[in-house]
């Protein structure tokens, strides 16, 4: 056998020898880089990749075009570029290296996707955010609910408590009742479930806001600046029901108006279910070990 594939690649000469060591090689890498992916996509470092994307796709711009002016301040501001996202992601680098060293990697890379907990944003949940809202509306109890979709709210899941629980408009309501426990700070809700509570939001610095707004419809502007989010307000003081996304605050006239909204803003990813499971898991297995 061995003399035939060595004939084999006599007549191929172009063709590199393909060893143990190679396959080895091969598979270091490929796991690498699925963690650093990974890693990028539960924490800011997937906005800043994106920011890098662009900025490289402008620089091969200037070289077609020969900018050289901008070429040049590129060039010399690539370097200060690196020290600073270094110092920016200071937490996140140092997150993840300990996480490297108390995890178990084949455990987590092969995990099966054996729960619900990824399914899908429902119909049911949409009924149920909706009656919640204008429950508590009518009562006068602020609430502030963040919905995630594809952008992943870890980092702000680790400022509450983990709750983990269905999405119905008796827990949401119960949660955000006065002198709970959990009623003050926000709910982050993934699918069909809520993570987490009494968590804190980065608050806006848009000057535009009315002054009339306290500082829970702030947070929910500010984290719908941060990220992809759909954020619900119900203000304590009017008891009235806002939507934020894209920075924009919008106000809701009815749960039918609410309702509406949600089903087109939030995706319904169903044909996926079942589907890159390695990659679920990953996910899910990232967030216990946070």
């Amino acid at each position: 056998m061995a003399e035939i594939l060595a004939e084999i690649y006599s007549w191929i000469s172009f063709v590199p020898k393909i060893t143990i060591k190679n396959f080895i090689e091969i598979a270091i890498i490929a796991i690498v880089l699925y963690e650093m992916l990974i890693w990028i996509k539960n924490t800011r470092a997937w906005t800043l990749l994106k920011g890098i994307l662009f900025i490289l796709g402008f620089f091969l711009m200037a070289a077609v075009l020969e900018l050289d002016t901008i070429l040049w301040l590129l060039e010399k501001t690539s370097y200060i570029a690196v020290t600073a996202i270094l110092i920016i992601f200071q937490p996140e680098l140092r997150k993840a290296l300990e996480q490297l060293g108390s995890r178990n990697v084949l455990t987590t890379i092969f995990a099966a996707d054996d729960t619900d907990k990824e399914e899908g944003f429902t119909e049911k949940t949409i009924n149920e955010l909706a009656r919640a809202c204008f429950e508590m509306g009518k009562v006068r109890t602020g609430a502030l609910m963040v919905i995630e979709r594809s952008t992943p709210l870890v980092e702000i899941e680790r400022t509450g408590i983990e709750v983990d629980g269905i999405v119905t408009s008796q827990l949401l309501i119960n949660i955000f009742e006065h002198n709970t426990p959990l009623h003050d700070g926000a709910v982050v809700i993934r699918g069909n479930r809520v993570t987490a509570a009494t968590c804190y939001l980065p608050l806006s610095d848009n000057m535009e806001i009315s002054k009339d707004l306290g500082t829970r419809h702030r947070a929910a502007v500010g984290v719908s600046e941060t990220t992809d989010s759909v954020t619900l307000v119900v203000s304590e003081e009017t008891g009235r029901v806002s939507v934020a996304v894209g920075g924009k605050l919008r106000r809701v006239a009815d749960a039918d108006e609410l309702k509406t909204l949600l089903s087109v803003m939030i995706k319904r990813d169903n044909v996926n279910t079942g589907r890159f499971r390695i990659w679920k898991g990953r996910r899910r297995n990232e967030r216990k070990a946070d």
